[in-house]
This record gives structure tokens, C-alpha cells and sequence, in this order.
């Protein structure tokens, strides 16, 4: 990959990352449940699902996902199930200040926050058809393949792991002034609710004609 093309692709990387979406409410939602240290294990999560993603458009199955109708619902209503229940999941959560959490995260689970990290991407539509329609612009086709998909992968990673810790940070910082119960319950509610919503406009994206 020539180096003119590969600021081009770190520049549009950028807008890929910030641009919110389930992946920047669910970062936030960890900094809200764990603070930033162990809530921003979550972003470990996020990039695996986005390569996943990567991967797959890569061999070629996102060409098929894309022309299977059935194979696309499935994927974007998995999708939604899974925001839905992280939605009512934090919704429901202890309204318990981060403070006077820390005893109770022995408990924590650095394997879960990652799965669910995970999920959050792979199981989103818009990802695998936006790969399809964005690298394509960046690849050389006569050019070895698998060292391009390399630069793209750690490229996404990097402004990713970047974007995620502005996301968690934000969200723990925020925490040091939600003190009540009354206020974290809010808090809960708040980005249960934008869950919810991240679901609800997931379930009415369609495949591009």
C-alpha cells in the first residue's frame, strides 16, 4: 500500500471511529459499570468484532451476505436482540456509584466485557456492508492482498483503541459528579435507553439495492 493511500485510509479511519454508534454507547456504558482502567478492556472486544468483520469481507462472505436475504436478516436481527438485551441489562443494573463499587468488581469479568465488546461489532450489518464498501477504494488489486488487509486491520485498531479511550474516559470522568443513587439511576436508564435505540435503528437498516 503506497504511503499517498494510506493517509488517505488513516483519514477516513478517523471519521469510521468517531462516527457514533452502538460501539461508542456500549464504551461509554463500560466507564459508566467500571471506571476506565477495567471498563476500557470492553475496546478489546470491539476491534476483535471489527476484524471479525474485516475477515469476513476478505474471503469474500460479505459478497454473500450482502446477496442472501436471509443470511443479511438474521445477521441484522441478531444484532438488534443483542443491543436490546445490553439495553435492558444496563437499564436494570445497581444504581450504585462507581465509588462504592469497587468492592463488589472482584466479580468482574474481563472475558465477558470482551465478548461483549465483541458482539456489539460482529454482529452489526452496517460494519461487514461499510467494509464492503470502503476498502475496496484502498486496495490494489494487482498488489499481495494479505499485507494490505494487515495495514487496514492494525490502521482501524489503532484509531479505534484511540477513539474508545476518549468514549470510556469521558464516561468515567463524568462519574466523579453522579454521586446518588437518583443520579446513576438515571444514568443507567439513559444509556439503556440509547441501547434501545442504537436497536431500533439497526432493525430498520436495509441492504443497499
Amino acid at each position: 500500500m503506497e504511503m499517498s493511500t494510506w493517509l488517505a485510509f488513516f483519514a477516513a479511519s478517523w471519521a469510521i471511529s468517531i462516527s457514533p454508534g452502538p460501539g461508542a454507547v456500549f464504551a461509554m456504558s463500560s466507564g459508566l459499570n467500571y471506571g476506565f482502567q477495567r471498563g476500557y478492556v470492553g475496546a478489546i472486544g470491539m476491534i476483535l468484532g471489527m476484524w471479525t468483520a474485516l475477515v469476513v469481507v476478505a474471503l469474500g462472505l460479505g459478497a454473500l451476505l450482502l446477496a442472501s436475504a436471509h443470511a443479511f436478516t438474521v445477521l441484522k436481527w441478531a444484532g438488534v436482540a443483542y443491543l436490546i438485551y445490553l439495553g435492558v441489562k444496563q437499564w436494570r443494573a445497581p444504581a450504585v456509584p462507581l465509588a462504592a463499587k469497587d468492592e463488589a468488581l472482584g466479580s468482574f469479568s474481563a472475558r465477558a466485557l470482551i465478548f461483549n465488546g465483541w458482539a456489539v461489532n460482529a454482529t452489526n450489518p452496517k460494519g461487514y456492508i461499510f467494509m464492503m464498501a470502503v476498502m475496496p477504494q484502498f486496495i490494489d488489486a494487482s498488489a499481495p492482498l494479505l499485507p494490505q488487509y494487515a495495514i487496514i486491520a492494525l490502521t482501524l485498531a489503532f484509531t479505534d483503541v484511540v477513539v474508545m479511550a476518549g468514549y470510556t474516559g469521558f464516561a468515567s470522568r463524568v462519574l466523579a459528579f453522579f454521586k446518588t443513587e437518583a443520579q446513576m439511576r438515571f444514568l443507567n436508564r439513559l444509556f439503556g435507553g440509547l441501547f434501545v435505540a442504537a436497536a431500533a435503528a439497526l432493525a430498520t437498516f436495509k441492504r443497499s439495492a
